[in-house]
């Protein structure tokens, strides 16, 4: 998978294409230098969807109020 191609892949790609190397990974069956190779897209996936999750959480947690203001998100008990 090409840098340009990973940075173009939504969440849920980035997710499955992880999943599919895990699970190639689980079969002990990958010569070491695939093993290595395929570990390594499975980091850069694993982080690109971290970063996703992250901006997500910081997006939701912001709310507008009715004049502009950006507040933090707060549950009143």
């Amino acid at each position: 998978m090409a840098k340009k191609e990973e940075q173009e892949l939504s969440f849920e790609e980035s997710l499955e294409n992880l999943e599919t190397i895990v699970k190639k990974l689980e079969t002990g069956e990958v010569p070491l230098d695939e093993a290595i190779e395929e570990f390594n897209k499975a980091m850069t996936l694993a982080k690109k969807c971290d970063d996703k999750l992250k901006h997500a959480e910081e997006s939701i947690s912001k709310l507008v109020k009715d004049n502009g203001e950006i507040v933090d998100f707060q549950i009143e008990e």
